[in-house]
């Protein structure tokens, strides 16, 4: 079997902090029989994945099932990877589809959990409010009502249609990049453009509501 040889970074939760991962001869050592080099490519993106499968579905603890299961469809479909893409796109592309239609069926059921959005440090909320407003910092005045401000944020992420809220996910939090996101989605690179406008206007239209509502 032939893979071409690719070396790409894997990046946790900190988006500015990668480590390079050789993706092309761990996949070889998997294909072997070498199960340490599985978790090896598990340990460079399971965070990555996480996150995104977490603010995707809405819930922490189904987005550790996601994870799990994520993985597990890619092992046991390893044999049939040929390196057309890197790994890491064929990876989130599974999870994302998982994710998206655990939402989907989630949402028939009563919805994800907003609390477990706001309730850790460095939230998706606190992340889109900062990108939303262009990476201005908050003015003082402003300061008092940032934490309504992301509850906001927040609800109208949750509220987004799941073709919006997956690509701005992917690239407002994650920071993929218009062709990764489109591998990953399967859509043209120019349907994630649009996208992507739409999903950031219907998110400054709900942060602007807000701060006319408080004043602000």
């Amino acid at each position: 079997m032939s893979i071409r040889p690719k070396r790409v970074e894997a990046t946790n939760l900190d988006r500015g902090v990668r480590a390079p991962v050789d993706e092309a001869a761990l996949i070889v050592r998997v294909q072997r029989g070498d199960i340490e080099a599985f978790a090896d490519l598990v340990r460079a993106y399971q965070d990555r994945i996480h996150n995104t499968c977490w603010r995707l579905c809405g819930h922490l603890d189904d987005a550790r099932d996601l994870t799990q299961e994520a993985f597990l469809k890619a092992f046991e479909n390893l044999h049939a990877f040929r390196g057309d893409s890197a790994f890491y796109t064929w990876i989130f592309r599974i999870a994302v589809n998982l994710a998206l239609s655990h939402r989907r069926s989630s949402r028939r059921r009563g919805g994800a959990s907003l609390d477990q959005l706001l309730s850790v440090k460095g939230t998706q909320a606190e992340t889109l409010v900062h990108r939303m407003r262009d990476n201005e910092p908050l003015e003082p005045a402003h300061s008092a009502s940032n934490a309504e401000m992301q509850g906001r944020a927040a609800h109208a992420l949750h509220d987004l249609d799941e073709e919006f809220r997956a690509v701005v996910v992917l690239r407002d939090i994650e920071g993929f990049d218009y062709q990764e996101i489109a591998d990953i989605l399967g859509i043209p690179k120019g349907t994630v453009r649009s996208r992507l406008h739409r999903g950031r206007l219907a998110l400054r239209d709900a942060i602007a509501a807000h701060e006319q509502k408080h004043g602000s």
